[in-house]
C-alpha cells in the first residue's frame, strides 16, 4: 500500500516534536555527566551517576502519565470530542502534579532509601545527595511535562 504524502507530512508534523521531547529529560543527565567528567575527581560524577539512576527509576515509574493520557486524548479526539479531551488535559495536568507534590514532599525519604540501596562511597554519596537536592524541585514539573508531552 503505498502512501499519501500529505498523510506522511501530517505523521511527521505530529511525530518529530513528539520524538524532541521524549528526548529532552535523559539529555538533560547526558549533559550533567559529560561537564562533570572534566573534573579532576571521580567522585562528583559518580554522585550525579547514584542520583540519576534515581531519579530515571522514579520517572520510568510514572510514564504511564505520558502513555495514558495519549491513549485517551486519541480515544476523545477520535470521537472528536474536544469537551473530552480538554478535561482529560486538566485532569492528567491534576494527577502529575499531585504526584510531584507528594515525591518532593518526600524527598529525604526517598534520598535515603535510594542512596542505600546503591551504597557508594561517603564523598560519592554527598555529591549525589546534593544534585539530589537541587534536581528533586523539577519532579513536578518532569510530570507535568510527561503529561503535555502525552496529550500533544
Amino acid at each position: 500500500m503505498i502512501y499519501s504524502m500529505p498523510l506522511t507530512k501530517n505523521f511527521l508534523s505530529l511525530a518529530l516534536p513528539n520524538i524532541l521531547a521524549n528526548l529532552a529529560i535523559p539529555l538533560a543527565g547526558v549533559v550533567d555527566i559529560a561537564l562533570l567528567g572534566h573534573l579532576h575527581s571521580i567522585a562528583p560524577l559518580a554522585g550525579v551517576a547514584l542520583a540519576t539512576i534515581i531519579f530515571d527509576f522514579i520517572y520510568w515509574g510514572f510514564g504511564f502519565l505520558r502513555m495514558g493520557t495519549t491513549g485517551l486524548t486519541a480515544h476523545a479526539f477520535g470521537k472528536e470530542d474536544r469537551v473530552e479531551c480538554s478535561a482529560i488535559f486538566i485532569r492528567s495536568l491534576i494527577i502529575a502534579l499531585s504526584i510531584g507534590v507528594f515525591i518532593w514532599l518526600f524527598q529525604s525519604l526517598i534520598a535515603h532509601f535510594g542512596f542505600a540501596l546503591l551504597q557508594g562511597t561517603e564523598s560519592v554519596e554527598q555529591y549525589g545527595q546534593d544534585y539530589f537536592d537541587i534536581r528533586i524541585w523539577a519532579a513536578p514539573t518532569t510530570l507535568l511535562l510527561y503529561v503535555i508531552t502525552g496529550w500533544l
